[in-house]
């Protein structure tokens, strides 16, 4: 009895995209088993989503890649939400600002009221994932105080502290 042709095998694999691939809908270029290849991330693809190539997996089996969102560094996913901390100075928290804000899309100018607290969260709707409905990015407040260079810095923060002492107006 002769033996047939070997069994068709599926490759399996993980694939990390960048998020802004996955904003977009880029193509990838990834090396495997010896292979160069160009991969098509669609827009807004799901973690743990399978692209499949058809006939790219060992013996001529489909390679299946799972899609796994790379780290980056200024925005975490929640879902199809995008989250963002901002550094914000703390006059800038108490008088309100104009901040330059990063997106998946691009700076964007956002408005941070008067009065506003660390661990505040503002929301950029639509600016997170794409789907069928879009995710928002989240831009969460961190008041961080500058440390002072200079005797008069130094002076500034004094005249704050005492401004700002139980007891005095």
């Amino acid at each position: 009895m002769g033996r047939g042709p070997a069994p068709r095998s599926d490759t399996r694999a993980k694939l990390a995209v960048a998020l802004e691939a996955v904003y977009e809908g880029r193509t990838v270029r990834i090396s495997l088993g010896g292979k160069t290849l160009d991969v098509r991330v669609p827009k807004g693809v799901r973690e743990g989503q399978v692209i499949r190539l058809a006939g790219q997996g060992s013996a001529g089996g489909d390679l299946l890649l799972e899609i796994e969102y790379a780290a980056h560094p200024q925005f975490e996913v929640d879902g199809r939400n995008i989250v963002h901390v901002a550094q914000l100075a703390p006059w800038d928290a108490a008088l309100g600002a104009t901040l330059s804000v990063p997106t998946l899309g691009g700076a964007v100018e956002l408005k941070i009221p008067p009065n506003s607290e660390a661990g505040r969260k503002l929301r950029l709707r639509g600016r997170g994932l794409p789907g069928d409905v879009p995710g928002d990015q989240i831009v969460e407040l961190e008041v961080t105080a500058p440390r002072p260079q200079s005797v008069g810095q130094i002076r500034a923060y004094e005249a704050l502290r005492d401004a700002f002492s139980t007891g005095h107006a």
